[in-house]
């Protein structure tokens, strides 16, 4: 039976398991796409690979083919067994670590310890943990090489999305400030089991040479006033931000080069920076 045949329904009804709604579990079913984001994540072949929702191993094992080392975290108590029973000869040999843990709990930095560089932080995410666990790669975003996760196809857009766009908000600058981001391939709802209600991407995310900014409170208060409102004008987005007065803010905003006629959504990532450090001067 091949794997395909053989996929997580089956897998789950031998151990007399289902997909759990309250964990996002949308397990993989496609052998081929497996392959093609363990190439993304492990191109060249070789380094250390920090997988989040292991689940029940379909990118795992493509991942092993082609990393030296892989960390395989899972939450869900009930596929550990499985994971181990699956993968038993690569763990004997010390190539894989299973973990029991919650993904945004860990340090993928420090799993990745002394073992072999490009360290990357790769998953098949739940949707409802998207946003943590983006927020944990952005924290870590200068010590790893790569990121690679697959998401909701509407999160990816955003992601990437360019000043100006609809899609551009406070999650595309907080990304862009660290990584440059792209959208390698669409993953339409069919290649899940069970099957989402809508499609996804895998997005790539390559750390900056240099950030644009640290991810300081100044920054993060510019960035989401200025959207929380997206047909407020900078003006009125700003007033009061970090507590700051009017005048204060047009100060600040004179000294960016922003003019605060124009709405968050045409700025720039390097303008957020910059507004941000000129606030708290």
């Amino acid at each position: 039976m091949s794997e395909r045949e053989h996929g997580p329904k089956a897998q789950l009804a031998e151990r007399g398991l289902h997909a759990k709604k309250h964990f996002g579990q949308n397990f993989l079913t496609d052998p081929s796409l497996a392959r093609r984001i363990a190439e993304l994540a492990s191109t060249p072949p070789g380094g250390t690979v920090v997988e989040l929702g292991a689940g029940l191993g379909a990118l795992t094992g493509p991942l092993l083919e082609r990393a030296a080392h892989v960390v395989a975290i899972e939450r869900d108590r009930d596929l550990i067994p499985m994971l181990e029973a699956r993968f038993a000869r690569t763990v004997a040999e010390g190539k894989l670590q299973i973990i029991e843990a919650d993904a945004k709990g860990i340090d993928p930095v420090e799993l990745c310890g002394a073992h072999p560089r490009p360290h990357v932080l790769a998953g098949n995410l739940p949707y409802n943990l998207t946003g943590p666990l983006l927020t944990l790669a952005t924290s870590v975003a200068q010590r790893l090489e790569r990121v690679v996760y697959l998401v909701q196809l509407e999160v990816a857009d955003r992601v990437a999305a360019r000043p100006g766009t609809d899609a551009y908000g406070a999650l595309s600058v907080f990304v862009q400030a660290q990584f440059a981001p792209r959208r390698a391939l669409v993953v339409r709802r069919g290649a899940f089991y069970p099957q989402p209600n809508v499609d996804s991407a895998v997005l790539v995310l390559e750390p900056l040479p240099t950030p644009v900014t640290a991810e300081t409170e100044a920054f993060r208060a510019v960035v989401r006033a200025a959207f929380a409102q997206r047909r407020k004008k900078l003006t009125n987005a700003w007033r009061g931000v970090l507590g700051q007065s009017a005048a204060a803010v047009c100060a600040a905003a004179e000294r960016a080069h922003i003019d605060l006629n124009l709405r968050g959504e045409v700025l720039a990532v390097t303008d957020f920076a910059t507004m941000a450090r000129e606030l708290v001067q």
